[in-house]
């Protein structure tokens, strides 16, 4: 620390920063451009979370408080800094095999009934979209399973699409590397298969095998947007552990949205503390956060030719 012509002690600016708190009023500013741009409706009690999170992009950029932070995502020469607000809000949490059963019950059940629809159709299409990907590891891992599970695999058209609104973790899924402990709950022989060891300077790291990771297409798609850039139908959508995030009008609004993307009889697999109780009549309940499609509901006309 230097002192002023006054002999006043002048603290550096990263200190001064780090000492700014969020009012109410800026909070609830925060908490209308959050819902705006992508649909969460922050609570009270992540307060916290955003002071600390928008605190460091206010240190990047050098700016005095939470309020003139406001005012530059909402001035044009701040609209680049959205996309760094959007990915600072936003929480990435997850693992390999989180909530295991529902891979087993794609391995054990749906892969069965994709086989017994090859009788009828002679089709060998799956398509499956990881909505809210994270880090990645729920599409590997899904791809994983199905690689398990298929036999005859290349003779399948196998397609995944994994998306996210936070386009830095999405940069990190792509690459498919991880610390080697992130892997360590995963079974010896499927680790051995479908993972690379790294060596030299990458020692303490896996990276997902090119045959998995080519299965998979990573996108930015922020579920606010109407329309999404998709133009297929699914067979399979898993969007676990996001519509907590969303208030109940946005999650009937997103649950109409999934299904007019889903063939009739797909599948829904929802995270382990979300429910489609009183909030859809578009799908039926297997067993815990699984739901499929009824069947007729939704439009016949793909929802892509109606924009």
């Amino acid at each position: 620390m230097t002192a002023d012509m006054y002999g006043t002690i002048a603290r550096p600016a990263s200190q001064v920063l780090s000492e700014v708190t969020i009012t109410d009023q800026e909070f609830r500013l925060f908490q209308n451009l959050i819902k705006a741009h992508t649909g969460i409706a922050l609570s009270e009690h992540k307060r916290n979370l955003v002071c600390s999170r928008l605190g460091k992009r206010l240190r990047a950029l050098s700016l005095p408080s939470f309020r003139k932070y406001y005012d530059y995502l909402r001035d044009e020469a701040g609209q680049t800094e959205l996309e760094h607000f959007v990915n600072a809000i936003t929480t990435n949490k997850t693992d390999f095999y989180r909530e295991k059963a529902h891979f087993d019950f794609l391995e054990q059940e749906m892969v069965s009934a994709w086989k017994a629809r090859v009788v009828r159709t002679g089709k060998r299409q799956i398509r499956i979209w990881s909505a809210g990907c994270s880090s990645g590891e729920e599409p590997y891992t899904i791809a994983i399973t199905l690689r398990n599970a298929i036999e005859n695999f290349s003779a399948w058209d196998v397609r995944i699409l994994a998306s996210d609104i936070d386009t830095e973790v999405l940069d990190r899924a792509a690459q498919g590397v991880y610390p080697t402990e992130r892997v360590a709950d995963i079974p010896k022989p499927i680790l051995e298969r479908y993972f690379l060891r790294g060596t030299g300077s990458r020692a303490g790291f896996v990276q997902v095998a090119p045959e998995i990771r080519d299965l998979i297409t990573f996108r930015q798609i922020n579920l606010q947007w109407d329309p999404w850039p998709v133009r297929t139908f699914f067979d399979c959508i898993f969007c676990r552990n996001v519509i907590i995030y969303f208030d109940k009008p946005t999650q009937r609004r997103l649950m109409e949205r999934f299904a007019a993307y889903l063939k009739d009889d797909a599948y829904l697999f929802l995270g382990h503390s979300e429910s489609l109780y009183g909030m859809s009549d578009e799908f039926t309940l297997l067993r815990n956060t699984i739901y499929r499609k009824r069947e007729g509901k939704g439009s016949a006309t793909p929802p892509w030719a109606t924009k």
